[in-house]
């Protein structure tokens, strides 16, 4: 018995250790498996896919345009798979880059797409790859990884309309629906009629001339140059257009067609290319080009439905550079100037010494409306103008955009030219005429091309180049009287003047504007309209260095200020500038503010700012570097400081545009142009507000940094007009106390912002092949509703729309906000409108005919402490945009309010006094959305408050006033704070960068095709998608965080059963000496 069970005992204590050992190797087991699984996700692929179609199904039954089930499956095949461009650090031929591809990419789910142009033969910094969308995420990021890989990017397509010759044709929206391909304007039209894209009347001009259409040639003098012997000869001219026909009877030297389309043609099926190369070089007597004896090598890029992609542009714009083009015209245009492999490439034609020249675009007459590349600095951009010297209606007007909201944009166009029925070849024979500034490019170009052969070939390397052009181009123009320098540039092109520098010219460096004089209105507009005083923000100019000393360029030391005489001494300049100058131009922003003892003073301060240049000698010639020393001349207005009631200060800093991201329109009845991209600021589409402030007796300043950066006590009232971003905490701590304590006038237009309705404006681009949301509505109303709450004032989410009357004034309110709190005491002022949000169109279809609209407050005026507050929910009728009716009267009234307390007795009647409160549960006022990422697009969330070089000077650099401690970044609800530094790139794609600034970098001396290129750095603090896959920021600490975690806890359970086991053994043990037992035999 007693063996029994001893060996019983044993053989229990044996069972126990094996199912302890077995039970630890399971554990063990099972933690390296979870661990395993976590980390490499080998079913994640299956995971995303299928979240990837059940969010596209749910989003397509949120579309009321997709609704047939064809329309579905067409969609969902797009957007499985979509091409990406890889862009290399080096140039090699494509296949040794397919192999380094294939060779360091291990994941699957990509595929290397075979480019079949005649660029194949050359090498190439970039590859096409097509990736699914399951695994773009991990792909993408895998990709930026790679050692010889610069970036990744969407591959953009590029659509536009070639010819308008009515309505349904104008533009890249069309009642409210996207066209296929970018969004690009039309480039000509046909004689009789334009139809702007971005408005909703035609504009008809049919005018007749006294004689037979003028030949443009004759109109600039080029005969004169044909008559010594200059015709364009040995000029390589590349046309970027829809191609050309073979053996055409106007052109005497086509010299090579390529097509870099999917259709296998080479043939122009629209005639548009074939237009563009007769007014260069045409020779049939009707329709004369320019330079009939230029070599015309013409690159189809576009197929015969006006689509093309950035691939292809950038595989024809290498070709262009392998086979040395002098002169490229690009009659294209857009407002995406964040294309990044597109704009990076343009560089590079032109630091290889291609002298571009492209049409600034046919928004006109809106301003901030220049299309890009001519909006590029080292491009030549080109506005147009009619026979009487007018700037034509359709001319987009400057200034540029990329710099705002801290810096001030850049002057464009360059150039102007005649743009209005100007003659050239049809697709066949014979000859037609064509308007827009898609014409007026080729003019230019033709122009471009004959002054090139003026000059010797032996000595065109040493003197030509897109710098010494533009400034012959510049210099020569004939300025005229009555536009502004946003609208004309320098002036009309003029060929015989430019003609006679050129003959002279010597490598040096200029500065573009040459003057800035205050006295010469309108042109010096609109710095002609406001002098400068004491205590103001700093007036910004920005102007344009052009190198003609080499493609790269330094400057030698600051710029300094000479004033004429002692009285120059009042004025203080900082300065902003390019230190390293490519390709070819660079920039200098000077900041001015008059000194505090200058308060009293009124007169002129003229002097010089000059600036020195220099370039390393030519490449293989042995000598002294060039050096240029530039010169700007000012003439400035001083006035004393104004009193504090006409001082005005506009909010640009809270203002987002587009692009980088999907900014909606303001006003939802304007279906063909669905974008806010016109910059939002007081000299872009606020100008006539600008203007008529002006007339008004106020002086206006912009604040593109925190309101923090202000001090409130020099102005009479903040004017916070259209806004789109979050606010820092501290701002709305300083904004109360600014109005309740020193006793700030605020004035707030809003817009209409409903989470329905933005979900309703989705639209899937087949161009990126992925779904376009907007960032948020006309307005950020939850971020002015938590500026507002401190003072008891709301906006809610109603979209309202009808006409109404104020003291006989007769105004629009075009998809406005309604008023939902409002304190005791305030003067509201309500109206029956029509709520065309998605919630209130249910409403509207409940309601029948007979029943009355309710009145909805849109108007709310209020004395807070020692403040006065106005808030108005709908900014149209300021915007010059889409304007139907303006509310100037309404505008002046407020102001006088907010600033001198005066009251107009209609807007402060009895009726409109409220007794009580207006309320609104906070519960129920419009909330955030939280399937958007809106760190990717804002300068305040996840962002440092810092006051910007646009704030007073002793401010740069510092938090504001009255803020000691470091600022905090600003956090979103279900949003982490992102880290400004850190490199978001290999997350996500490139396509959508947002710039913050713009910086040109040094870099090596060789521009040949296989060596390496000068590079412009971008500083890219945000980066940001359109797919909401991609909205929230992955981490990269998460690819490691969370499995280092999961593994400590294996490591601390495969301890614990270690020590349990060693507890048994020792518990075995213990009971063996104790008993006397013994083993079995």
């Amino acid at each position: 018995m007693i063996r029994f069970r001893s060996s019983s005992s044993s053989s229990s204590s044996t069972s126990a250790a094996t199912i302890a050992t077995l039970s630890l190797r399971r554990s063990l087991l099972f933690a390296l498996l979870s661990i395993a699984l976590f980390h490499f996700r080998p079913f994640q692929p299956y995971i995303d896919r299928f979240r990837s179609l059940e969010a596209k199904e749910v989003t397509l039954n949120l579309t009321e345009r997709i609704s047939r089930s064809d329309d579905i499956v067409r969609i969902k095949e797009e957007s499985c798979r979509r091409n990406y461009i890889v862009r290399f650090i080096e140039y090699k031929k494509a296949e040794e880059h397919r192999i380094y591809l294939e060779e360091s990419i291990w994941l699957s789910g990509w595929e290397w797409i075979e480019r079949r142009n005649p660029a194949a033969s050359f090498p190439t910094d970039f590859g096409l790859v097509s990736i699914e969308d399951s695994v773009r995420i991990a792909l993408v990021e895998e990709f930026g990884k790679l050692e010889l890989v610069k970036d990744v990017s969407v591959d953009k397509s590029y659509s536009r309309s070639l010819f308008v010759n009515g309505r349904n044709r104008g533009g890249t929206f069309v009642d409210g629906k996207k066209r296929p391909g970018k969004i690009f304007t039309s480039m000509s039209f046909s004689e009789g009629e334009y139809y702007t894209p971005l408005s909703n009347s035609s504009i008809s001009w049919k005018r007749k001339l006294n004689m037979q259409r003028s030949q443009v040639t004759s109109l600039f003098g080029a005969q004169t140059l044909w008559g010594k012997g200059h015709t364009g000869s040995k000029v390589k001219m590349a046309i970027f257009d829809t191609g050309i026909r073979a053996n055409h009877p106007h052109f005497r030297n086509i010299k090579e067609r390529t097509n870099w389309t999917n259709e296998d043609t080479l043939n122009d099926n629209l005639g548009h290319g074939t237009f563009v190369a007769g007014v260069i070089a045409g020779e049939y007597a009707e329709c004369l080009g320019f330079a009939p004896d230029t070599e015309i090598y013409a690159f189809r890029v576009f197929t015969d439905a006006q689509v093309s992609y950035t691939s292809w542009f950038l595989d024809a714009f290498n070709y262009a550079i392998a086979t040395n083009m002098d002169v490229l015209n690009l009659s294209i245009g857009g407002p995406d100037y964040l294309d990044l492999p597109f704009v990076e490439k343009v560089w590079e034609l032109t630091a290889n010494n291609i002298i571009m020249v492209s049409a600034i675009g046919n928004d006109g007459p809106l301003y901030g409306t220049l299309n890009n590349p001519a909006d590029q600095s080292d491009v030549i951009g080109v506005g147009g103008i009619d026979y009487n010297d007018h700037v034509a209606s359709f001319s987009s007007r400057g200034m540029s955009t990329w710099e705002i909201p801290h810096g001030y944009g850049r002057v464009k166009p360059d150039i102007v030219a005649y743009g209005r029925e100007i003659m050239g070849s049809k697709i066949s024979t014979g000859c037609k005429s064509l308007s827009g500034t898609s014409v007026a490019s080729p003019v230019v170009a033709g122009v471009v091309c004959l002054l090139v052969s003026v000059i010797p070939e032996s000595d065109r390397k040493d003197i030509l180049n897109p710098a010494s052009m533009k400034q012959a181009l510049v210099e020569g123009a004939a300025k005229l009287s009555g536009p502004n320098m946003f609208e004309q540039g320098a002036g009309r092109l003029d060929l015989l003047e430019s003609y006679e520098i050129l003959k002279s010219y010597q490598p040096r460096a200029s500065i573009f504007p040459s003057v800035l004089d205050y006295t010469d209105c309108p042109y010096s507009w609109p710095f002609c309209r406001q002098p400068l005083y004491a205590g103001a923000m700093p007036v910004i100019f920005n102007a344009t260095i052009l190198n003609g000393l080499g493609v790269i360029g330094y400057v030698e030391g600051p710029p300094t200020w000479h004033p004429s005489d002692a009285i120059g001494n009042l004025l203080n300049i900082h300065f902003t500038y390019s230190e390293v100058i490519w390709p070819w131009t660079g920039y200098l922003g000077l900041h001015m503010q008059i000194k505090n003892e200058g308060a009293q003073f009124s007169g002129l301060i003229e002097g010089n700012v000059t600036l020195t240049v220099y370039s390393p000698s030519p490449r293989g010639e042995k000598g002294r570097r060039r050096i240029s020393t530039c010169v700007l001349q000012l003439k400035l207005k001083v006035v004393p400081t104004p009193p504090r009631s006409k001082r005005v200060l506009w909010d640009q800093f809270h203002s987002i545009k587009y692009p980088p991201g999907y900014i909606p329109r303001d006003s939802l009845d304007v279906r063909n142009d669905i974008l806010d991209w016109h910059g939002d600021h007081l000299h872009t589409n606020f100008h006539i507000m600008f203007n008529m402030l002006r007339d008004a007796g106020y002086h206006v300043e912009t604040l593109g940094s925190p309101l923090t950066c202000f001090d409130a006590r020099q102005y009479g009232t903040l004017l916070m007009v259209d806004l789109e971003d979050e606010y820092f905490e501290e701002e709305i701590e300083k904004l109360r106390d600014d109005v309740i304590n020193t006793g700030l006038g605020l004035v707030v237009f809003a817009e209409w912002y409903n989470v329905d309705t933005m979900v309703k404006m989705r639209f899937f681009d087949d161009n990126t092949r992925s779904w376009w949301t907007p960032v948020t509505g006309g307005a950020n109303i939850p971020a002015l509703n938590d500026l507002l709450a401190p003072f008891g004032i709301a906006f809610g989410d109603k979209i309202l729309n009808g006409d109404f009357s104020i003291d006989g004034e007769q105004s629009r309110y075009a998809s406005g906000s309604n008023i939902v709190k409002f304190p005791r005491g305030g003067y509201l002022h309500s109206f029956p409108f029509q709520d065309t949000s998605e919630s209130g169109a249910t409403q509207n279809i409940l309601q029948t005919s007979g029943m009355t609209r309710a009145d909805s407050p849109i108007l709310g005026l209020v004395e807070v402490a020692g403040g006065r507050i106005a808030v108005y929910g709908d900014s149209n009728c300021l915007d010059g945009s889409h304007m139907v009716t303006n509310c100037y009267w309404l505008l002046r009234k407020i102001l006088d309010f907010t600033s001198r307390n005066i009251k107009d007795a209609v807007l402060f009647s009895n009726p409109a006094l409220q007794d009580v409160p207006l309320v609104e549960d906070d519960r129920q006022l419009p909330s955030r959305r939280t399937d958007v990422n809106f760190s990717s697009y804002s300068a305040v969330v996840g962002k440092e408050l810092i006051c910007s070089r646009d704030s007073r000077f002793e401010l740069w650099g510092t938090k504001g006033y009255g803020l000691q401690v470091m600022g905090r970044n600003k956090k979103l609800p279900a949003y982490p704070t992102i880290d400004t530094g850190r490199d978001l790139n290999s997350n996500i794609e490139s396509s959508s960068l947002e710039w913050a600034q713009l910086e040109k970098n040094e870099a090596n001396s060789s521009a040949s095709i296989s060596g390496h290129r000068y590079s412009k750095t971008m500083d890219l603090l945000g980066l940001f998608n359109r797919e909401e896959q991609l909205d929230m920021p992955i981490l990269l600490a998460s690819q490691w965080l969370v499995p280092a975690i999961i593994a400590a806890s294996g490591l601390l359970l495969l301890l614990s059963f270690w020590r349990i086991r060693q507890k048994r053994r020792r518990r075995r043990k213990g009971s063996v000496s104790s008993s006397g037992r013994f083993p079995n035999p």
